[in-house]
């Protein structure tokens, strides 16, 4: 699945559009990383805590989206976007948003990516974009 931000994907051409595809999570942050990370912010900085639920999540709602363009027969999204909000000022969503199409390679660099990915079956960097509900479970091994 190529995911791209930009409307277009240099080197292939939009056959089909499948319209707009998203993933969506909500997290709570548990009260022993809340507890860490408040006393992290009295200092400034970074806060490893929340900068991993953070990605966590994203990594969810990016793995649903993807799930949810495959269910409709794409190969790409187009157009990803994030967006995130606060429920009830306890809870964060994220949501991951884009249009799923199907693509075809058209130059000689598209043709070559393009079986690459079809061979590993997603593209390398997509190996993190699986559904992990826990911040303590173990990785995602899919």
């Amino acid at each position: 699945m190529l995911v791209v931000t930009s409307n277009d994907i240099p080197g292939y051409e939009v056959l089909a559009v499948y319209g707009e595809v998203f993933g969506v999570t909500v997290r709570a942050r548990n009260v022993g990383a809340g507890f860490t990370a408040s006393f992290r912010s009295i200092g400034g900085g970074e806060i490893p805590e929340m900068t991993t639920l953070l990605l966590q999540s994203r990594n969810e709602a990016m793995g649903r989206m993807i799930y949810q363009a495959q269910q409709r027969g794409a190969n790409a999204i187009t157009a990803m976007r994030f967006d995130n909000g606060e429920i009830a000022g306890r809870w964060t969503e994220i949501c991951a948003y884009g249009t799923a199409v199907w693509v075809a390679p058209v130059s000689d660099a598209a043709k070559q990516q393009y079986e690459a990915l079809v061979a590993a079956g997603r593209m390398p960097h997509q190996q993190q974009y699986a559904t992990n509900i826990s911040e303590y479970g173990p990785p995602p091994s899919h």
